[in-house]
């Protein structure tokens, strides 16, 4: 195989806000943390251990703003993208190094901020499905047999 490839699919949930940094020209960006867990059994003790692995993540532009609008601390995400190591010169001169999860595609899994719109806007009238025959024990008349 001649072609390498550099993709990352993680499930976890937000360790803290969205952290959002605009720039020059209206472009932003938005990091976060997302823990991901693996349990086992230690053999020797039968005891459940639980191990939490942290990653940086970081999106951009309009993905930014949706994670920033919806997203919350504790909040559970399907992420996929690539890694990505950079460095830098701190203030006190010395290098620093990250690795971060440069995000392409997500999907929110559940989200507090949406469970809270949700239960603020109710409907004042529920609409009835009247596609229903009382002869057919309350199935829809168009429901087929397989």
């Amino acid at each position: 195989m001649n072609g390498t490839l550099n993709k990352v699919m993680l499930i976890g949930h937000l360790g803290d806000e969205v952290k959002m940094h605009y720039f020059d020209g209206g472009n932003c960006i938005g990091r976060f943390s997302l823990a991901t867990n693996e349990v086992y059994i230690n053999k020797t003790t039968n005891e459940r251990i639980t191990s939490t692995e942290w990653h940086n993540l970081v999106v951009r532009n309009k993905a930014a703003e949706i994670c920033e609008k919806y997203l919350s601390k504790g909040d559970k995400i399907y992420v996929e993208g690539r890694i990505k190591s950079r460095q830098w010169q701190a203030e006190d001169g010395s290098t620093k190094h990250t690795v971060e999860i440069q995000v392409t595609e997500f999907t929110f899994l559940t989200t507090k901020k949406g469970n809270e719109d949700n239960k603020s806007v109710q409907s004042p009238e529920i609409e009835k499905n009247t596609n229903f025959d009382s002869q057919n024990n309350g199935l829809p008349i168009n429901d087929l047999p397989f």
